[in-house]
């Protein structure tokens, strides 16, 4: 059992606590959860069904592990997982999974600010960082070191590719291609998200390259399957480009142009 336990606090019997797990005042912690070394939770916080890693800080009033907002849902055991050190700020709420996937995961080293939504089914992998009011409905998959600005609310099943940015107060309705920028509404591409492909350290080459592919795929009289099957041929291909073909090769809702 945790160490520091406020004493208006309440844990469930079975739940997992670390020895040096700090709850707040008020907070439930409910069945189902386990929580890992290091790890604070603020006051009046609820968690349950939820497994939560090591050096996370949840914040007063959060909400995880709570049942899916789906008409379909009828109470199968699904789950929440919070990966290490990963910052989840004042009255954000992640539901857990349904039948489809069984869980909602956010990675490691994520930062969800105030009062963010995760729905059921959600995927954001590690790195990812949500300003406050961003809403995700159900089965979004937000790929590493994507960044979504403020107020922004995003459509069931989209998919934001890696490095992606999305900027504030915009909704999304379709997929993001890795490494742009998309502003507005409607959401709209503005090129490579260079301020932020530099700030992660990728080498001026590569930037070079994502912004050549991405003039041929969205700015020239190519289709964007045309543009893809020349990008595919192309023998000198980097990685970052590739990542970006298979992107595209994969949308379901189709993505912005």
């Amino acid at each position: 059992m945790a160490s520091d336990l406020h004493p208006t606090a309440i844990v469930h019997p079975e739940a997992e606590l670390a020895s040096d797990v700090r709850i707040g005042p008020f907070t439930v912690i409910g069945e189902g959860t386990s929580i890992g070394s290091g790890t604070s939770v603020g006051p009046h916080a609820v968690v349950e069904h939820a497994a939560i890693g090591r050096e996370c800080v949840i914040g007063a009033g959060a909400i995880l592990g709570a049942a899916p907002q789906d008409a379909k849902y009828r109470g199968t055991e699904t789950s929440v997982e919070i990966g290490d050190r990963t910052v989840i700020r004042e009255y954000a709420t992640v539901h857990r999974g349904t039948e489809a996937l069984g869980r909602t995961s956010v990675g490691a080293d994520c930062f969800l600010m105030t009062y963010v939504h995760v729905a059921h089914d959600c995927v954001l992998e590690d790195h990812v960082t949500i300003a406050n009011m961003v809403q995700l409905a159900g089965h979004v998959h937000i790929e590493s070191y994507a960044s979504i600005s403020g107020l922004c609310p995003v459509h069931q099943f989209v998919r934001i590719g890696t490095h992606a940015y999305v900027g504030g107060g915009s909704r999304v309705p379709q997929d993001v291609p890795p490494y742009t920028t998309a502003v507005g509404n409607p959401l709209k591409l503005y090129g490579i998200n260079s301020v932020g492909l530099t700030r992660a350290g990728f080498p001026s080459e590569v930037r070079l390259q994502l912004k050549r592919a991405y003039r041929l795929l969205f700015n020239s009289d190519l289709t964007v399957a045309e543009a893809v099957r020349r990008l595919e041929s192309a023998a000198d291909t980097i990685p970052e480009v590739r990542r970006l073909v298979a992107f595209l090769e994969r949308t379901e809702r189709g993505v912005l142009a």
